[in-house]
């Protein structure tokens, strides 16, 4: 039996489109609420936009996260669709900070959105006592309401300062960076494994200055759900990519998935199951400064235990024995 199943029903595809629904809501509101300032109701927006400059340090400090926001229905029917959940390997102490890495950023990285963005895969019931925050691009917090539908799901920018912050109050703080970045999602096509991990050792540093834990984790089916068009280094197209990045920081991915009705091409993800493996965490010492040598010793050890977490479970998750991570 394959371990793929086919696609669910009508309204789990409908109820997918919701959060970038919402998002397109909340980009529409802004050229309202400037409308506004020239009409009577003019005070509503000027109220906001005061309230706006007054919180903006608030993603910063730890946001805003709402747990009606968290557990909103709609989030049961994404994970559904595919389906989505999370699997854990050890559990997580809540007397420590916990700084995970999540693997692979894929096109819309749908698994860390579902397991640790929302409670659809019960998260807090697998973890008790653990906070998550998904941290990502610092510029969608200066954007009047997305900040808001960001903070409310306890996402945090992936900024320095509000990562120290989140590790330096109190415990129990498990932050999620996608260390290969949005650069790793020109590498998110399907049976790959490509990780841009060999020098990314920032994520490594920061957990050293605050003795927190390392999580890896990988999800397996993340890079399934989307065929993507590549393009060749020299073409037109991926420098147009090259710069869409340089102006919005991220890039401007090709893909296709599937339509609503069954053997026809679109822009909803195949549906495919997507498998999030939370992997023993590993201690780090407290060092407020420390070395290279340091860095690159504890980097290549979580390098190892990711290593060891894909291998452990890759035939499990639809992977062949000889399937092996390609660290770049």
């Amino acid at each position: 039996m394959p371990y793929f199943k086919q696609p669910k029903h009508l309204q789990s595809l409908m109820l997918l489109q919701w959060p970038l629904s919402y998002l397109a809501m909340f980009w529409i509101l802004q050229p309202f609420f400037i409308y506004l300032l020239f009409t009577s109701l003019w005070p509503l927006p000027v109220l906001y936009f005061v309230w706006f400059f007054l919180d903006w340090k608030t993603p910063e400090q730890g946001g805003r996260r709402s747990a009606w926001v968290r557990n909103w229905y709609a989030w049961t029917h994404i994970k559904d669709y595919f389906p989505i959940t999370i699997q854990k390997t050890k559990d997580l102490s809540p007397e420590h900070n916990y700084l995970m890495g999540v693997h692979p950023h894929g096109l819309l990285t749908f698994g860390a959105f579902c397991n640790f963005c929302t409670e659809a895969t019960g998260f807090s019931k697998i973890f008790p006592g653990i906070t998550p925050h998904l941290a990502t691009l610092s510029w969608f917090f200066k954007i009047p309401f997305v900040r808001e539908y960001l903070m409310a799901k306890g996402v945090c920018s992936v900024s320095q300062p509000a990562i120290d912050y989140l590790l330096s109050h109190g415990t129990g703080n498990l932050v999620g960076i996608v260390v290969g970045g949005v650069g790793e999602a020109l590498q998110s096509v399907p049976n790959t494994t490509t990780l841009i991990l060999r020098k990314r050792k920032g994520f490594v540093r920061t957990a050293l200055q605050h003795g927190a834990h390392l999580v890896p984790t990988f999800t397996f089916g993340e890079t399934e759900v989307y065929d993507q068009v590549l393009f060749h280094k020299d073409s037109w197209m991926h420098k147009f990519q090259s710069c869409f990045r340089s102006i919005f920081g991220f890039y401007f991915c090709v893909f296709y998935g599937r339509g609503f009705r069954q053997g026809s091409t679109g822009l909803l993800p195949y549906s495919l199951p997507i498998v999030t493996v939370v992997g023993e965490p590993l201690p780090l010492p407290k060092i407020e400064k420390p070395s290279q040598e340091m860095v690159g010793k504890y980097h290549t050890l979580y390098m190892d235990a990711l290593c060891k977490l894909f291998d452990q479970h890759k035939t499990q998750y639809g992977c062949s024995e000889n399937q092996k991570l390609l660290f770049l």
